[in-house]
């Protein structure tokens, strides 16, 4: 049964490489059964953050708890999965045989090895490659497989780095699929992507990290704001265009107005209401900020996603 405490929470957790600062008090918090995902730019921490929820790597100061218990402990870690970015299976065995392997070292029950290897093969879509040698595996086919070893036992968090970057969109697609059906499944998946097309469609939350800090988090309507639409319009009076404020804050632009925030189902009755009073829409330009014109204003329009 999943846990209902916190997948991760961190508390100014802090990590030094000698003179180098690589964390500085990061605190956040990712729920159970979301799909969380973690920006920043280079050097912000995000691997080292990966490397404490693993174990790889001991914590300088501050506290944090995986799956409710402290980082380290080894139990926790037979429910966590993890894809890191940099990875490598050995090239003279087949992709049946590396998934076996990762049962063994995970402590998978012997007699549960078969199934958990099929269903790691049919979830990443290598049925017909299971026997085949990893030597004979493109990259992303490779990505793939790691993909289901991180899946192997039924994990209640996944820590995935990366987890699309050497796929083409066919696969970056597939790859969201098998991220919200885990999530369906009341797994955690804590995704570290430079693709911020990919997390702005697969996540629920997002937490934006610079210099070792978390700068910005939420859903991605509390971090990208509200709708706004922009019209170009002829054919109003001045008093008709001032009624059009009733919908939001409007902008007078001369042929064009703006209206921001305004709710995207009252888009249609706005052009009503103009074509009502006798205006004529010539175009019109729902939007939103996109995740990556909210991730460069953050870090000051310099940064870029890794």
């Amino acid at each position: 049964m999943l846990t209902m405490q916190p997948a991760i929470e961190t508390f100014d957790l802090v990590k030094r490489y000698g003179r180098t600062t690589a964390l500085a008090g990061l605190t956040m918090r990712v729920e159970p059964g979301e799909v969380f995902g973690f920006l920043g730019p280079n050097g912000a921490g995000k691997t080292t953050s990966v490397k404490l929820f693993v174990g790889l790597a001991a914590a300088t100061s501050g506290r944090a708890t995986l799956l409710g218990a402290p980082l380290g402990d080894r139990a926790t870690r037979r429910r966590v999965g993890y894809l890191p970015e940099l990875f490598r299976y050995q090239p003279w065995l087949r992709a049946r045989e590396v998934l076996a392997l990762h049962c063994e070292l995970a402590g998978i029950a012997g007699r549960e090895h078969p199934a958990e290897v099929t269903a790691a093969l049919e979830t990443v879509g290598l049925v017909d490659r299971a026997d085949d040698l990893v030597a004979t595996f493109s990259k992303g086919m490779q990505q793939r497989l790691g993909l289901g070893v991180a899946l192997l036992g039924r994990p209640e968090l996944v820590l995935l780095d990366e987890p699309t970057s050497a796929l083409d969109p066919v696969g970056r697609a597939d790859v969201r699929r098998i991220i919200r059906e885990a999530r369906d499944r009341g797994v955690t998946v804590f995704l570290n992507s430079h693709l911020l097309s990919e997390v702005e469609l697969v996540c629920d939350r997002v937490a934006v990290v610079d210099a070792g800090r978390v700068i910005a988090s939420g859903t991605l309507e509390e971090l990208l704001g509200e709708d706004s639409v922009r019209l170009r319009v002829t054919g109003l009076d001045p008093a008709a265009r001032a009624a059009l404020g009733r919908f939001g804050p409007l902008t007078d632009e001369g042929d064009w107005l703006s209206i921001s925030p305004i709710a995207a189902h009252q888009i249609p009755e706005l052009v009503a209401a103009i074509v009502a009073a006798g205006g004529q829409v010539h175009a019109v330009q729902p939007g939103r900020a996109s995740l990556e014109e909210r991730f460069l204003s953050l870090l000051g329009g310099e940064a870029t996603a890794t």
